[in-house]
């Protein structure tokens, strides 16, 4: 079982059918909730990468001395209406680590089973020691705010997926590309690793059904919270 804690309680404040590559419809947030919420992603993520400068260079100098590979790590996201994009974080696993994964799935049928229920590993063997770090403090998705900036993504939204898993997500992937996807969600405050992939699915879902600025506020709070603790974190 999973909980939302009464945040995905606040209903939608306005959502209208819209066309989604002309015959799906998609509930859409309204123009003016839209473009408030977009206001509110600019000053919040810029505001932040003002003054989280010296903490980017912390973890970038931490990657660069932990293991061989690039600093950051990029990788081709679904958006919203579909529209693909490319995906930041800190790299906190060994730079093959897509070949690494395929082969270590293929010799241990229990950490398949696992993967293919919550997208995720127990101990994962791809991730690096400081990488195991920054993943408990979420300081790999710092470089998320550019994406943000950028327009690809908002502060809160659904969590962004990779091509390959448009099938988990079934009749609500029409909610998953009608809005941007987010840094952080109804999701990873709600459990974050504990849930199953269907979960997580569903609590996404919730987010694009019952969507408000309250709702946005509440979940960064909570966000803030669950990271300082390590609340469900690997």
């Amino acid at each position: 079982m999973y909980r939302t804690d009464g945040i995905g309680e606040t209903r939608a404040a306005g959502a209208r059918e819209a066309e989604f590559r002309g015959d799906v419809p998609l509930p859409e947030l309204q123009r003016l909730a839209a473009v408030s919420k977009r206001a509110f992603d600019l000053v919040f993520a810029g505001g932040l990468l003002l003054v989280l400068l010296p903490l980017f260079a912390f973890v970038a100098f931490g990657v660069w001395r932990s293991s061989r590979g690039p600093i950051l790590y990029n990788q081709q996201r679904v958006g919203m209406r579909g529209k693909m994009f490319r995906f930041y974080k800190f790299r906190s696993m060994v730079t093959n680590s897509d070949e690494f994964l395929t082969s270590f799935l293929e010799s241990n049928p229990g950490a398949k089973s696992r993967w293919e229920e919550f997208q995720k590993l127990d101990d994962d063997p791809r991730i690096t020691p400081f990488g195991r770090f920054i993943r408990r403090s979420s300081l790999d998705e710092l470089p998320q705010l550019w994406n943000v900036l950028k327009g690809d993504m908002s502060l809160v939204g659904p969590r962004p997926c990779m091509a390959d898993q448009r099938a988990l997500y079934g009749r609500h992937w029409v909610s998953y590309c009608a809005v941007r996807p987010g840094m952080t969600g109804l999701w990873q405050v709600s459990g974050r690793n504990r849930l199953t992939y269907q979960q997580r699915v569903a609590l996404d879902t919730d987010y694009v059904e019952r969507w408000s600025p309250f709702l946005d506020v509440k979940i960064l709070l909570r966000t803030f919270i669950v990271v300082l603790t390590g609340d469900g974190s690997q």
